[in-house]
């Protein structure tokens, strides 16, 4: 492939006029019935065999609207119209609600739970033994339901040939529900809220207003209302998940009464199954969208799996640009169309022909550049690392301060990222990162001269602060940004750390990683040392973004992100001495020679 225009340059075309939409329980070893809807290519004749691609959802598979579902279209579902441009093209589509949800029977004791997954080997064998189905299958989803399509490739069933995860979480401890160990209090609390109004049959409040007005609620099986009624009886029991987290500080405690750890129900224990299985990988994600990209990467350098890869810089849902560099809610590059188009170029060449992606290949996105780059390598073969070090003057340079100083900062709990960051956007909220320059006033600020050459960032940047503290725990955020001659500050990435957890490890990791890496478990924590200099050292979230010449490098240090993280300590207001030397603190940033 020469370019990103490559993936949908050549989809199938359109084969056939129309949808045609049958739903059915399809019962479970133990007596749970998962409600699926089966939607065929209208006038698919009799001898012809097709290749069916799975949605495995959490958020219901289908609605039941207070008027007709409109004529030859796919069934409508809380997600974009995705099946009325795949199907006529010659597939099936068949969506499920997983257990415990929707129309489904059962109980969700934990996302993707081992019950949950070992559905989805069921669901995969009932759609081969249907008349129409060729054996080969595929499954693709944004966010849960892309999750759940990656772990489909895990559960052993032949004819799982192609997977397409899309803005997916691979650890949900750091990357969904505590990342650097900090609690993700208001995605956890919107998601459960959400939920727990989708489990007993009502719209949720994140649909738009209008479908919330059109909804009666999930799409009952073939008018079966009673067996709608059971399973919302079923769902009373579902695990309430904010309470559960709140039992939820170290990486091994327990979620809530289920006796798993959230490693449980991750990505990366399924590794070996995926790559046993063999299935094509078309991974996607955004520099911005929470850790989606990390996710990317993790996949892409971790499974031995044949791969395309791709990191864009778009919202949750892949409908809206989110670049610092753009306007707000401009369309996304590759554009919508252009995106569906690549999963039916993707699934034709994988499921039709046989003929999966050789070796793996990623493009990826350069934030200020506004272009699109691809290589067969990650990290790239030509990083190199420079190190930049906090001044005594509050400035960032290469060059180490030649006295010792420290700069004393008292975290304000006001400060914050806003309601359109990289969280938010995960509870399909747009993303915008507008201005940083009067919300870096509440923050302690190291920005660099300007810049007398373009600077390309390229991978993990990492983050080495050395603090003294007067509270014994804390949140430590870092902020990497541009500044531009006009004072514009724009946000290019984010750690974080809890200071209880700041202990790093040599150990093995379960995963591809290439930043310092913390346990997260409770034998390896310990308080903050009051009024004593310690090392913090965490990466940041990957990125790809260029700075020009005459911009410049700013790092932002907060200890509080109010709208998106618990406040850590609960009590109290820490007061910092950030220690400039030789020695002291500074980033290492990735950067590409240009």
């Amino acid at each position: 492939m020469k370019s990103i225009h490559d993936l949908f340059a050549q989809p199938p075309a359109p084969q056939y006029k129309g949808v045609t939409a049958t739903s059915h329980y399809i019962p479970m070893p133990d007596g749970t019935q998962i409600a699926a809807d089966v939607m065929l290519p209208v006038g698919l004749p009799a001898n012809v065999r097709i290749p069916a691609l799975l949605i495995l959802a959490r958020y219901w598979r289908s609605l039941e609207l207070r008027v007709p579902n409109p004529p030859n279209k796919a069934l409508i579902g809380p997600r974009e119209p995705v099946g009325d441009d795949l199907i006529p093209r010659g597939f099936a589509l068949v969506v499920a609600d997983v257990r415990g949800t929707g129309a489904s029977t059962g109980v969700s004791l934990c996302p993707w739970s081992a019950q949950e997954v070992a559905d989805y080997a069921e669901i995969a064998r009932w759609v081969q033994a249907q008349a129409w189905c060729s054996g080969a299958l595929g499954a693709f989803g944004i966010s849960y339901e892309g999750a759940s399509a990656l772990r489909l490739a895990a559960v052993g069933v032949d004819g799982v040939k192609a997977i397409v995860p899309q803005e997916i979480e691979y650890d949900v401890y750091t990357d969904v529900a505590l990342p650097g160990g900090l609690f993700n209090q208001a995605f956890i609390n919107e998601w459960n809220t959400s939920n727990q109004l989708l489990d007993n049959g009502k719209p949720s409040k994140l649909f738009p207003f209008s479908a919330r007005l059109l909804t009666r609620g999930v799409r009952p099986v073939g008018g079966d209302r009673e067996r709608l009624a059971q399973a919302i009886r079923d769902h009373q029991a579902n695990t309430n998940v904010y309470q559960a987290m709140q039992g939820i500080t170290y990486r091994d405690d327990v979620f809530g009464s289920t006796g798993v750890t959230l490693d449980d129900f991750s990505v990366f224990p399924h590794q070996q199954a995926i790559e046993a299985g063999g299935a094509a990988l078309f991974s996607w994600g955004s520099w911005l969208d929470a850790v989606t990209a990390g996710a990317v990467l993790r996949t892409f350098n971790g499974f031995s799996n044949p791969q395309i890869a791709v990191i864009g810089a778009w919202k949750h849902e892949m409908t809206a640009h989110g670049s610092p560099y753009q306007r707000p809610k401009s369309p996304p590059i590759p554009a919508h169309k252009d995106q569906w188009a690549a999963l039916a170029q993707f699934f034709a060449q994988t499921l039709v022909e046989d003929r999966p992606p050789q070796g793996k290949t990623l493009f990826y996105y350069t934030l200020g550049e506004e272009t699109w780059k691809q290589t067969a390598v990650w990290p790239l073969p030509t990083t190199r690392h420079q190190t930049w070090y906090f001044q005594s003057d509050r400035g960032l340079a290469p060059d180490a301060p030649a006295t010792n100083i420290t700069h004393r900062y008292t975290v304000d709990f006001e400060a914050t990222t806003g309601l359109t960051n990289r969280w938010h956007t995960q509870m399909a909220k747009p993303l915008a990162y507008p201005d940083r320059a009067r919300a870096d006033q509440r923050l302690i600020t190291y920005t660099s001269a300007p810049l007398t050459a373009d600077l390309e960032i390229t991978g993990s940047p990492v983050i080495s602060l050395y603090v003294a503290s007067s509270e014994t725990d804390g949140a430590f955020f870092a902020y990497l940004e541009a500044v531009d001659p006009q004072g514009v500050v724009r946000y290019l990435s984010e750690g974080q750390l809890r200071g209880i957890h700041r202990q790093p490890t040599d150990e093995p990791a379960p995963y591809w990683t290439d930043v310092p890496r913390h346990t997260f478990r409770r034998a390896d924590s310990a308080p903050l040392p009051r009024g004593e200099t310690v090392e913090l050292c965490f990466g940041l979230l990957p990125v790809s973004a260029l700075l020009r010449r005459g911009e410049c490098l700013r790092v932002a240090l907060a200890g509080a992100d109010k709208d998106t993280f618990a406040r850590v300590p609960a009590q109290g207001t820490p007061v910092w001495d950030v220690l400039c030397s030789a020695q002291g603190s500074r980033i290492v940033l990735p950067t590409i020679p240009r």
